[in-house]
């Protein structure tokens, strides 16, 4: 069963949208905000996607975590729902400790860059860094589940050792801070 029959409602041409039990909020709301910026981060995580090979363990981890990105979403959504839960935040450290086992350890800072799947890893990561803060903004007014404010930090986390990897594939090299150099 379709659960689009339309794409347009004129609903919102008064700049009002709907939430999933029906209630209407504004669209500038923090509570729209949020779902935006999660929105903006799935979108971006798709495109890290699309310059993977569909057998790269990168683009398995991506998968799950647009998943739950979409979780999130549905959550932010139907307020008091928790969809998001510790374990899948222990996911992601997990998944971090594997991925950094491979890398040097860090002895300057790292601009993003480096190709252009680490480039974009790394607009991802700080487009994750604002949806956590959105988040945290509307926890300030609303309940917002705990597990789901975790997940975005440790994601930011995430996508950063995964810009660290992928720069330095195929023989790439991450782009280290240079300090007062022009």
């Amino acid at each position: 069963m379709p659960r689009l029959t339309r794409i347009y409602t004129r609903t919102g041409d008064d700049g009002t949208t709907g939430l999933a039990g029906g209630r209407r909020v504004a669209k500038d709301s923090p509570r729209i905000e949020a779902i935006g910026e999660v929105d903006e981060l799935n979108s971006l995580l798709g495109v890290v996607r699309a310059l993977l090979l569909p057998d790269d363990p990168l683009d398995r981890m991506l998968g799950a975590i647009q998943h739950r990105l979409f979780d999130l979403g549905g959550e932010l959504a139907m307020p008091g729902e928790a969809l998001l839960q510790e374990q899948q935040v222990d996911r992601l450290e997990s998944w971090i400790d594997e991925l950094n086992t491979a890398l040097p350890p860090l002895q300057e800072f790292i601009l993003p860059g480096g190709n252009l799947p680490a480039a974009h890893c790394h607009q991802a990561r700080a487009v994750c860094r604002r949806a956590e803060r959105g988040l945290l903004r509307l926890s300030r007014a609303e309940t917002v589940n705990s597990a789901a404010l975790k997940y975005l930090n440790r994601l930011s986390d995430l996508l950063f050792v995964m810009a660290r990897t992928l720069a330095r594939r195929d023989g790439g090299r991450e782009i280290q801070w240079q300090k007062g150099t022009e």
